[in-house]
């Protein structure tokens, strides 16, 4: 090559290469509409200036060893995250394939062979040898930002397979906690049904002595062995539930189904004193399936700067440098060397509308992903507040039930003193007691629910706690999502 080329040549990279540090064609991105700039959600009292969700990792909110075991479980082992995270993999590495196009394509080819031209085509029939071997260099200038749109769309589909998992991951801990505590309320039903049905017994075993002694009727006996019966029979029923919910929490943990660990007893479980009012409402802004639903929005707005640059020219660049011959042992000397440096222009004319209607087809995917995205901030803002509310009235429920249980147990103690001092009947002390069995029963139920709404607050909040984090981690930020790339105004702007 001559040196003379070789300055040329590199001019011309030079030149192509300062033309991509212009801004790629296309509408730039906004957000359609910030988070809603509220004080305050729907349940709140008043503004807060933090939250104990910021304040304190989630393995110290319930205090139960046993649950915190069973997460690091469930993170470690659990297919669907691993799932998530193989897909995020996939999605990184696709960013890296789409963005290799903004770079020159080397390769290499060669060929030898042997040919004879036929007698036929007007000059006696001859054979020779070919061998060639060359580099060859392609380049597509990414005037228009075809490929960087093409790259900003990958690289925002790939930030939102990271957010995906991070909402399976999310579930995944949440799902937990739910299940761990409907498998203590379930224990705390047992509980609460066998010594009701020891009661039951103790009540038809006296009025059974009564009864044999004269003193008392077989009706007596007859209710008394009915109520503990029925209430005998829910035992099995509720062991039956509880292996049942062992063996969901055992799918969660990726392990074949069996016994589960526990911890802390229902009523025992930490709590904290009070969920300050005012949460922030830009803590949405950490949801995963917003950050999922807004990256899918990038994307398709990308989408959109890639199909404009489709309608415009190709520019690209070509090189050639190898060696060609007819005999191979002429194939290494300097006569054989054979080099081309070229530029290519392509463009569309006409396609049938292809090209238009892939335009089209663009926008209409950003107008329905930027409907998905304000759809995502409504469900979520209704999820805090729900669960804002349940935690508060719940709490109301739970004083009045515990009062409830606590006069039930006191009217049993009385009945039964009454009935030994011959001043109530036998119906006095089995009414009392029926009564107590689901009196008790409810008031494990609203622990229960006040506990599922904390973890549903935690949940809606993104994850009061710190995904990326287990018990015995160091906390570490997440990466800010990069800022997409800015764009120049075009014709296709104000069609879009």
């Amino acid at each position: 090559m001559r040196r003379g080329s070789v300055a040329e040549f590199g001019t011309v990279f030079v030149l192509a290469g300062s033309m991509l540090s212009g801004c790629a064609i296309g509408p730039n991105y906004e957000r359609p509409a910030d988070l809603p700039d509220a004080p305050a959600f729907r349940g709140d009292m008043e503004a807060a200036e933090k939250s104990f969700v910021e304040e304190l990792p989630w393995w110290e909110i319930f205090g139960d060893p046993a649950l915190v075991d069973l997460t690091d479980e469930a993170i470690s082992n659990n297919r669907d995250l691993a799932v998530a995270v193989a897909r995020v993999e996939t999605a990184r590495n696709i960013v890296g394939a789409t963005r290799a196009e903004l770079f020159p394509q080397l390769g290499y080819s060669g060929e030898a062979g042997h040919g004879e031209t036929s007698e036929n085509y007007g000059t006696k029939g001859s054979s020779r040898d070919f061998f060639l071997g060359a580099l060859d260099l392609a380049w597509e200038i990414d005037i228009w930002g075809r490929i960087r749109r093409s790259t900003q769309a990958a690289r925002a589909e790939y930030l939102a397979s990271e957010a995906f998992a991070r909402g399976v991951r999310l579930s995944l801990i949440s799902g937990v906690a739910s299940a761990y505590f409907e498998l203590r309320e379930l224990d705390r039903e047992l509980e609460i049904a066998i010594r009701t049905a020891e009661s039951f017994e103790r009540s038809r075993d006296l009025f059974q002595r009564q009864f044999e002694g004269g003193a008392g009727a077989r009706l007596a006996v007859e209710r008394a062995t009915g109520a503990y019966e029925q209430t005998a029979a829910s035992i099995p029923e509720l062991e039956a539930r509880i292996v049942a919910k062992e063996n969901e929490l055992s799918v969660l943990l990726g392990r074949p189904a069996g016994e589960i660990a526990r911890g802390t007893s229902l009523s025992e479980q930490q709590q904290p004193p009070a969920v300050p009012a005012g949460i922030p409402a830009t803590l949405l802004e950490r949801r995963p399936d917003l950050v999922e639903a807004e990256q899918f929005l990038v994307a398709a707005n990308a989408r959109v700067g890639e199909s404009i640059a489709n309608f415009l020219p190709r520019i690209g660049l070509t090189t050639f440098f190898g060696r060609q011959s007819n005999e191979l042992g002429e194939f290494l000397d300097g006569s054989s060397r054979a080099w081309s440096v070229a530029g290519a222009l392509s463009g569309p004319i006409f396609q049938g509308g292809r090209l238009w209607s892939l335009f089209q087809a663009s926008k209409a995917e950003r107008e329905a992903a930027t409907h998905n995205y304000d759809q995502r901030v409504l469900v979520a803002m209704r999820e805090v507040s729900d669960a804002l509310v349940a935690w508060d009235r719940l709490a109301v429920a739970r004083e009045s039930q515990a009062r409830s249980v606590a006069a039930y147990e006191e009217s049993v103690r009385l009945a039964f003193v009454r009935y030994w001092g011959g001043l109530a009947s036998y119906f006095e002390v089995l009414e009392a007691q029926n009564l107590l069995f689901p009196a008790e029963n409810r008031l494990a139920q609203i622990e229960l629910a006040r506990l599922r709404a904390l973890v549903q607050l935690y949940k809606a909040l993104g994850g009061g706690w710190s995904l990326d984090q287990v018990p015995g981690e160091e906390t570490s930020p997440t990466p800010s999502a990069p800022e997409p790339e800015p764009v120049a105004a075009s014709d296709f702007e104000a069609a879009s």
